[in-house]
C-alpha cells in the first residue's frame, strides 16, 4: 500500500512537472468571443503559454489586429468569423479548425450577450438572441468538438458563466436564464465525458472591466471590477492542471465587488 501511494505520488509531481515545462505549446484553443474582453486577454495569456489559437468571433474584422499581435509570440492563430447561434455556422466553424489546424485540444465557450429590458418589454427575438448566443451556442460547439475529442481520447472544455448564475437582479431574465442554464450544461458535460478523458469546467466570472459590461453600464466604478486578465490567468492555470485532475467549477471574483448588481 505505502509503495503504491509512494509510486501514484510520484507519478503525480511528474505530470505537474511536465505540465509546468510544456505549457500550452502544441494545443490548439478554439475561443468564443475573441475580439475583446475577456476573449482577447484569453487569446493573449493562452498564447503566451505556447497554445495556437483559433480565435472567433461574430465581428469578423475585429479580429484582425489581435490576431497580429498574437503570431508575434510565435504561434499559429487562425481567425473566424461567425455566429455561435447558428447551427450551421457553428459545424462549419468546427470543422475549419480541424482542417486548418490539425486538432483541436481546447474550446472556450466564451462569447455572450445581453438584453437589460423588463420582462414585459422583452420581445421574443431578443430573449431568443441572448439565449441563442449564451446557450444555444456553447451546446453547438460542445457537441461537435466533442466528437473529436471522444476520438483523441482527451479534451477540454471551458464554459464562461457568470456571477449571473449564483444571483439575480432585475431586467436580466434572458441573461440569469442563460447563464443558470450554461452552468448546468457545464456540470452534465463533465459528468459525461470524463470517461473519455475530456475535462469540462465551468467558470463563474464576476465583473470586469470590458466593453461588455463598461459601455452597457457607464455609471459601474471600474475600480470594483477586476481585469480580464486575471480571469484569464486563472483559466490558463486550470489547464495546465494534471490529466488526473479536473476544476469542474471555478468562481474568479474581484475582491471589492460591490457595485454590481
Amino acid at each position: 500500500m505505502v509503495s503504491t501511494q509512494k509510486a501514484q505520488a510520484a507519478q503525480s509531481e511528474q505530470q505537474r512537472a511536465q505540465a509546468g515545462q510544456a505549457g500550452l505549446r502544441g494545443r490548439t484553443v478554439f475561443i468564443t468571443g475573441a475580439a475583446s474582453g475577456l476573449g482577447a486577454a484569453l487569446a493573449e495569456v493562452l498564447a503566451a503559454a505556447g497554445a495556437d489559437i483559433v480565435a472567433t468571433d461574430i465581428r469578423a474584422a475585429a479580429l484582425d489586429a489581435g490576431a497580429e499581435q498574437l503570431r508575434g509570440k510565435g504561434v499559429k492563430v487562425h481567425t473566424i468569423g461567425f455566429d455561435v447561434a447558428d447551427p450551421d455556422q457553428a459545424r462549419r466553424a468546427v470543422a475549419e479548425a480541424l482542417e486548418v489546424m490539425g486538432r483541436l485540444d481546447v474550446l472556450v465557450n466564451n462569447a455572450g450577450t445581453d438584453v437589460t429590458l423588463p420582462i414585459d418589454e422583452l420581445s421574443e427575438e431578443d430573449w431568443l438572441r441572448v439565449i441563442g448566443t449564451n446557450l444555444n451556442g456553447p451546446f453547438l460547439l460542445a457537441k461537435h468538438a466533442a466528437a473529436h475529442m471522444r476520438q483523441a481520447g482527451s479534451g477540454y472544455i471551458v464554459n464562461v458563466s457568470s456571477t449571473a448564475a449564483k444571483r439575480a437582479w432585475p431586467n436580466a431574465s434572458a441573461y440569469h436564464a442563460s447563464k443558470w442554464g450554461l452552468l448546468g450544461l457545464s456540470h452534465a458535460l463533465h459528468a459525461e465525458l470524463r470517461p473519455h478523458g475530456i475535462r469540462v469546467t465551468a467558470v463563474v466570472a464576476g465583473g470586469m472591466r470590458t466593453p461588455f459590461l463598461l459601455d452597457r453600464f457607464p455609471d459601474l466604478d471600474p475600480g470594483v471590477l477586476q481585469d480580464p486578465l486575471n480571469v484569464a490567468e486563472a483559466i490558463r492555470a486550470v489547464l495546465l492542471m494534471p490529466p488526473e485532475t479536473v476544476i469542474a467549477e471555478l468562481t474568479v471574483l474581484p475582491l471589492r465587488e460591490t457595485s454590481w448588481p
